[in-house]
């Protein structure tokens, strides 16, 4: 059973920084891909960054520049170094991971149950 644990958020002034973080735990399985996700209308949410284990990140738009994806696929974790937050940056951050179990080579993907950045004018 693998369990997707972030934690981080906090509440700052605009123009601060946070660094977010999640880690992938459990056994018998490999991590595909990580990212974080924000809460969106309709219970969708959107993409802010993700990062493959081969290293390959992707960006939404509104985190080009201010906000940074790494990982550590010996520890399965990943970060999000936040920087120059903007109140429109309030939200509820989730991480996902896309995992595959050893005996099952078919992805699955796992939540954490999200962290609230709220960040203040």
């Amino acid at each position: 059973q693998v369990h997707v644990v972030e934690s981080g958020g906090a509440l700052v002034q605009a123009g601060g920084s946070l660094r977010l973080s999640c880690a992938a735990s459990g056994s018998g399985f490999s991590v595909n891909a990580m990212g974080w996700y924000r809460q969106a209308p309709l219970n969708q949410r959107e993409r802010v960054a993700t990062i493959t284990s081969e290293g390959t990140t992707n960006y939404a738009d509104s985190a080009k520049g201010r906000f940074t994806i790494s990982r550590d696929n010996a520890r399965n974790t990943v970060y999000l170094q936040m920087n120059d937050l903007k109140p429109e940056d309030t939200d509820v951050y989730y991480c996902n991971a896309v995992i595959r179990y050893t005996s099952w080579s078919n992805p699955r993907s796992y939540w954490g149950q999200g962290t609230q950045v709220t960040v203040s004018s």
